[in-house]
């Protein structure tokens, strides 16, 4: 992940092809512009390790360590649209990861939660998430259980694939909430998911919609160091 002074700067040069990219989403079919607005606001090169930031704006994942990725920007855009959510909604986020996707939450004016399973990621992303003036509430621990103290969440966005729908996330969102997560899908093609839209209705009734197939890393099985 990108830390020096140097790599926090924001160029006309990167402002230009950071618009060039999202010109390129809204020819892929992204058409909330508050979406796009907050993603121009967030300079994804600062997210990125130094030998892939000169390719920050291609719409492409890239590793971040921890054998995890930051998500291709059509991804992070099309998840943060499928959420439906105004201003000032909680939003859970189950895989911090470079802190990216957590910092476009943010800046769509979001109150953020945030869990990260692996340490290492966790320990360099929250302080950065924090350095960068991002505020988010951040959390080492199990994504599969959530964070039951702050529920219930009008918005959970899954970034990593998962093989079922954790019972503990669907019980933490609220009332016409969605849930946003990609899930194991043999018809979706080898290591690729099903991008599914869960929402609740009413107290015992949730809806499904699928959107598509995407490419995600998968979600870890429990471990120590829950997150309840």
């Amino acid at each position: 992940m990108a830390t020096t002074a140097a790599n926090l700067d924001d160029t006309y040069r990167h402002k230009g092809l950071r618009k060039a990219l999202l010109d390129k989403l809204r020819g892929m079919g992204i058409a909330d512009e508050r979406v796009l607005d907050a993603m121009d606001r967030v300079p994804r090169h600062h997210f990125m390790d130094d030998a892939f930031v000169h390719f920050a704006y291609d719409n492409k994942a890239f590793r971040i360590g921890a054998g995890q990725t930051i998500s291709h920007p059509y991804t992070v855009a099309r998840q943060t649209e499928l959420l439906r959510l105004p201003a000032g909604a909680k939003v859970l986020e189950i895989g911090t990861g470079s802190g990216y996707q957590c910092a476009v939450l943010v800046a769509m004016g979001y109150k953020v939660h945030s869990i990260e399973r692996q340490k290492d990621l966790y320990d360099r992303t929250t302080p950065f998430l924090k350095k960068l003036g991002y505020r988010a509430s951040c959390y080492y621990g199990d994504g599969y259980k959530g964070k039951t103290a702050f529920a219930p969440f009008d918005g959970i966005l899954v970034t990593c694939g998962a093989p079922f729908i954790p019972e503990a996330l669907l019980g933490q969102l609220a009332v016409g909430g969605r849930l946003i997560i990609p899930l194991d899908d043999p018809e979706a093609g080898e290591g690729k998911q099903t991008m599914t839209e869960v929402r609740r209705m009413d107290e015992t009734t949730f809806t499904r919609q699928t959107h598509g197939a995407f490419a995600f890393v998968p979600m870890l099985t429990a471990r120590s160091g829950a997150a309840g």
